[in-house]
Order: structure tokens, then C-alpha cells, then sequence
């Protein structure tokens, strides 16, 4: 089928209520809600979700059943706004927080919740409009060969409009659950959310699971495959790595640590191994990871660039609504003024030179994003890859134009916070516009509500940062904020010259190795870099997708159904969990303890037990349109 003869859902010539009050409202409080659940569950997890389906299936669930009203369009617009938050959030909570991290040490004043803003709102404009003249090239001229994953299940959501109801409802229900498990475990603390056993026998090594909601739902909509190659990394890092480390360090003292190896492992067991010296070959393996994406994807990246400039001019002179794109005069306009702002402005730490990298690698990275997405999905998205080769390069750049110390530092995180943004934004954007291709939606109407959920997700970013640290602190055992600890890193090495490269670089020799292999070597990275109990937690999620991925269905609709019914479920207990988490954070503030463990407490067997339950409950909502059919 050729891709001029394409007809959507909702044909050119129909017009539909779209662009509404109503779904701008509803839209803005579903960008806060996800937004503020993917900042918690990136700063605890390391990894962010899309929220375009919960996003879409709550809008159905609202609009069409409690609100009687009846366009596709408009649940299409809400889940435009909606996704926005989680997409900025992801992009903002891998970089920024190392500001604050310095900030605590003295080495720069802490950003303001209005600079936190700042920086997010010109990286999320900058990421809608950069993908804007993609749109032809990737959405419509190669319908046929870029699936997006999300965005296509989204559109079979919105299309599917009579199960919305029971579909929202098994969204509610993970949120309702999730919030409960989460308050009972990390508020009253009636059970151990870690569970962490030292292996004795085995010097070095050792084992354990976080027992959360958001990581079971992590894993499941990840799927087994992912999973597992996280899982494997983590293996090879605490049952390999660690021992040998243990094993030949005995009374060396290997930088950067200060204390010979018996020492720390007598001290801290397993986490003063995997502190001192897994963390930074996990990040040579993820540096390594990001930047051979980028060398494979050159031939994606140059063919994307030269069908968007030869398409754009024809597709824009259409008068048919479902052609319509935001002028690329105002894009070029606005993206040179806002340059020029951040250049200019005091409060956004970037110079001339930063400027001009944030112009030329914002668009590069948009274009990788926009059509990275378009083969793996959003989830998948390699931002944090992206975002540490922006930051190697910015920060050498800036070393050589005397940009140097503390104030290199801030200006290097600054860029990598944009660039970062920039390019969760525009994958989040390709997936948005490729549903509402498929159900004739007005794709410039759409790139308008992308800029409203930037908006409104910038002001509340800034918000939610500084609730999370002043309640726990970014870099803590509640909050370990892996990606912007890595960022942090990177920085200080490449700016000081003092990283351990010997261990950065056996990190970058096992990701080539991964790559030699033929498997994914980001994954198996972030694995490496991630804690072995933070990974158990994700494959027990992606186990159960397993189960039912294997189980015997009547039909593959049967199978399809049941699989969606889960991911619903589960991106309701992740939106769940960072909601309890942001309310948690607050009654830390205000020094209000909830801890009742002093009084009951069911220990590991209690956290193991409730897990398995949660585990269970994932399945049973999994099959539940098997249970409703019959």
C-alpha cells in the first residue's frame, strides 16, 4: 500500500471536536500526574516509562463515560498534553540533579526552581519543534517501515472506544494498589521494601531484590527480553566482577577508593564494592553503549535528514487539515531566539559556545530520537546514551575554550540537560504524531498541545525536584538518581582528568565485547551500572510477561489482549508508586514520620510474600479480559 492512499480513521475532510478547553485541562493534569511519577521512578530506578497509553486509556475513561463526550480527536489531544510530562521529566531528572548534588558540596549554588524551569522549557520547546520538519519524512513517507510501537498501540486503544471503560478501570486499579503497597512499605514500613543477602561463601558477591511496585511494572512492560539482558548485566557485575575483585584486591588500594579492598568489603560488604568501583564500569560500558548507537545509526541519521528537506516544503503547501505543520520560518525563529536567551539570560548557565552545541546536537539528537523510537519504542530509547556523548564532547569543548573548574562543570550539565530533553521530547513527540496520523488528527494542532505539556510540565518540574531532595536528597539510599549520578561523573572526570580510567575502560571493553556478541549492549550496560537488587526486582515483572507471553490463547487476539490488559495495569501501579513517593517526600519535609516499625514488622519474609502477591495480582489483571470474554 502506497503511503498517499493511507486513510485514517477519522478522514481529512471531517472535522471533529480536537483542539478543546476541555481536553487541555484534563491533558495538563495527566502531564503533572506522569510527570511527577516518572521523575520519582527515574531517580529510584535509573529507567522512565511512556505514559501514552495510560495517558490515552484514563482520557477514554474520563471523556467518554463519566463526561459523555464522544471524540476521538479529543482523547487523542489529552494524550498528546498527557505524554509530555513523563517525556520532559525523563529528560530533566537524568541531568539536573548533579546541579544539586554540587550544589550540597559547595562547588556551585544550588538552581533555582525557576532555572530548573528554564533550562527544561527551552529543551522541550527545542525537542517538539526540531522534530516538526521530520514529520514527512518519518511519519508519513515511511508509514510503512517505522512502526512506533506506542504510538500505534495508543491508536488501537483510542479506536477500540467500546472497552474503554473496563480498559480505565484496570488502569485505577494498579494505581489504587500500587499506592497502598508502596505506603505500607515505605511509609508505615511494615515490611522491608530491599531484601539483601551477603553470601558468605562466596567472597564478594551477594543477592537481594527491591520488592516495589514500579519495578515488577518496569519489567513487565519491558518485556522478558529487555529484562533479562538487565538482569544478565547485574549478574555478571556482583557474581563476577565483585568476587574477582575480592578475591585479587585483598590489601590493595585501588583508586578511587581510599581503603584497601578487604577493608571495604569487611566495612560495607557488596555495596562498598559495587559503589567503589562497579559504578564506573558501568559507565565506561554505558558510555561506550550510547556512542556505538550513534556510529550504527549515521546511515539512519543522514538518509532521515535528507527526506526531511526534500519533503517538507511540499507536504506544508497542502490545504488538507491533516497535512498541516507549524511553518518552518516560526521554527527557525524561535529556535534562534531561544539560542539567543539562554546565551544571554543569567540564570541559564550557557555560553556562546554552548549555545551554538545545544543548536547542532539538539537537532542531530532529535533526528536519532525521532526515528530510534520509531523502531524500538520509547521506552527503549537510548536518551542517557545520547546524553553522555553530549556531555564527553561539551565538556572537552569547553576544557579547550578555558571554560574550566567548577563553572565548566555547571555549564557542561546545563547543555547535557537540554540536549537530553530535547531528545526525550522529540521521540515522545514522533510517537504522538504517527497516532494521530492513524487517526486523523491535525498534526499541527497536536505540535501546539506538545507545547502546552511542555509548558506546564517545566513549571512543575522544578517543583518536584526540590521536594525530592530536600526530602531525601539525590544520590541517597531512598533516591539514588543513578542516570545524574553517572552525568555527574563524566563531567568531573573528563574536566579534573581524575576518573579511574582503568576501570571506566574495562567497562567500554565489555560493552565491545556485548557488541562483538551481537546482543544489546545497553541494556546488558545499564545492568552493569544498576544494583543486582534493582534488577531482580525488573525480571521478576518481565518473568510474569513471560508467563503469559508462553501461555496457550484460543486466538492472537486473545494474547494481544491480555498482554495490553497488563501494561495497563502496571503503567497504573508505576503512575501509583511516584504518586505515594511524591506524597512520602512531602510528609518528609514537614518531618512527619510514619514509621511504624518499631511496633510490627514482617521483615524480609514480609516484603518477599507481598511481592509475590503483587506478582500474582499482574497476572490475574493480565488474563482478566480471558475471565470478562467467557
Amino acid at each position: 500500500m502506497k503511503d498517499e492512499k493511507f486513510q485514517p480513521y477519522i478522514p481529512a475532510d471531517k472535522i471533529v471536536p480536537e483542539f478543546t478547553l476541555f481536553s487541555v485541562i484534563l491533558g495538563t493534569l495527566l502531564a503533572i500526574l506522569f510527570g511527577s511519577a516518572n521523575a520519582y521512578l527515574g531517580l529510584r530506578v535509573g529507567l522512565t516509562v511512556s505514559a501514552s497509553i495510560p495517558a490515552a486509556v484514563i482520557s477514554m475513561g474520563v471523556i467518554r463515560f463519566i463526561f459523555k463526550r464522544d471524540s476521538i480527536l479529543e482523547n487523542n489531544l489529552v494524550q498528546t498534553i498527557g505524554s509530555a510530562g513523563e517525556s520532559l521529566a525523563a529528560g530533566a531528572i537524568f541531568t539536573i540533579p548533579a546541579l544539586f548534588m554540587w550544589g550540597v558540596n559547595g562547588l556551585c549554588e544550588m538552581p533555582s526552581i525557576m532555572n530548573i524551569g528554564l533550562i527544561s522549557l527551552c529543551g522541550g520547546i527545542l525537542g517538539v519543534l526540531m522534530m516538526v520538519p521530520l514529520r514527512s519524512a518519518l511519519i508519513v513517507k515511511e508509514h510503512e517501515t517505522l512502526g512506533y510501537p506506542e504510538g500505534k498501540a495508543c491508536a488501537e486503544v483510542l479506536m477500540a472506544g467500546e472497552e474503554g471503560g473496563s480498559k480505565s478501570s484496570t488502569v485505577f486499579w494498579g494505581l489504587g494498589i500500587a499506592s497502598i503497597y508502596k505506603f505500607i512499605a515505605d511509609g508505615l514500613k511494615l515490611f522491608y521494601s530491599e531484601v539483601d543477602y551477603a553470601i558468605s561463601w562466596y567472597k564478594g558477591a551477594g543477592v537481594g531484590i527491591d520488592v516495589l511496585p514500579a519495578l515488577a511494572g518496569v519489567g513487565y512492560i519491558c518485556g522478558t527480553r529487555i529484562s533479562s539482558y538487565m538482569f544478565a548485566g547485574s549478574t555478571l557485575a556482583w557474581f563476577v566482577i565483585m568476587p574477582l575483585i575480592a578475591l585479587f584486591g585483598g590489601d590493595i588500594v585501588i583508586y578511587p577508593a581510599t581503603s584497601t579492598v578487604a577493608e571495604l568489603w569487611n566495612s560495607g560488604g557488596t555495596w562498598s564494592l559495587w559503589s567503589s568501583f562497579i559504578r564506573y564500569i558501568g559507565a565506561g560500558a554505558l558510555a561506550a553503549g550510547g556512542i556505538i548507537s550513534l556510529i550504527k545509526s549515521l546511515p539512519m541519521i543522514i538518509k532521515t535528514f535528507v527526506g526531511a528537506f526534500k519533503n517538507y516544503d511540499k507536504v506544508t503547501l497542502s490545504k488538507l487539515r491533516t497535512e498541516q505543520d507549524i511553518s518552518v520560518k516560526f521554527i527557525l525563529l524561535i529556535c534562534i531566539a531561544i539560542a539567543v536567551f539562554m546565551w544571554l539570560f543569567p540564570g541559564i548557565p550557557v555560553n556562546f559556545v554552548g549555545a551554538i552545541i545545544i543548536l547542532i546536537f539538539g537537532f542531530f539528537f532529535a533526528t536519532v530520537s525521532s526515528r530510534m523510537v520509531g523502531l524500538i519504542g520509547s521506552s527503549n530509547n537510548p536518551v542517557s546514551g545520547m546524553a553522555i556523548a553530549t556531555l564527553l564532547i561539551a565538556t572537552v569543548i569547553l576544557k579547550f575554550t578555558g571554560n574550566i573548574g567548577a563553572n565548566g562543570m555547571v555549564g557542561a550539565i546545563s547543555i547535557g540537560s537540554v540536549i537530553c530533553i530535547i531528545a526525550a521530547i522529540a521521540g515522545d513527540t514522533s510517537q504522538d504524531l504517527k497516532t494521530g496520523f492513524l487517526l486523523g488528527a491535525t498534526p499541527k494542532k497536536q505540535q501546539y498541545a506538545e507545547l502546552i505539556g511542555v509548558c506546564v510540565s517545566a513549571i512543575s518540574i522544578g517543583a518536584i525536584l526540590y521536594l525530592l531532595n530536600a526530602a531525601w536528597g539525590f544520590g541517597s539510599d531512598e533516591l539514588g538518581a543513578p542516570q545524574a549520578m553517572m552525568m555527574k561523573m563524566v563531567v568531573e572526570g573528563v574536566m579534573d582528568g581524575n576518573l579511574p580510567w582503568p576501570l571506566v575502560f574495562a567497562g567500554v571493553f565489555i560493552a565491545i565485547v556485548i557488541e562483538i556478541l551481537g546482543l544489546p549492549v545497553l541494556p546488558i550496560a545499564i545492568g552493569i551500572y544498576l544494583p543486582f537488587h534493582l534488577n531482580a526486582g525488573v525480571m521478576a515483572g518481565g518473568l510474569v510477561r513471560g508467563m503469559l507471553e508462553k501461555r496457550k490463547y484460543k486466538s492472537e487476539y486473545d494474547k494481544n489482549s491480555c498482554i495490553q490488559s497488563g501494561i495497563l495495569f502496571t503503567s497504573g501501579m508505576i503512575a501509583g508508586e511516584g504518586v505515594i513517593g511524591i506524597l512520602l517526600a512531602v510528609f518528609a519535609v514537614f518531618n512527619i514520620n510514619l514509621d511504624i516499625s518499631n511496633v510490627i514488622n514482617f521483615g524480609n519474609v514480609g516484603g518477599l510474600a507481598s511481592f509475590t502477591f503483587l506478582l500474582a495480582l499482574i497476572h490475574f489483571f493480565a488474563i482478566s479480559p480471558l475471565k470478562s470474554k467467557k
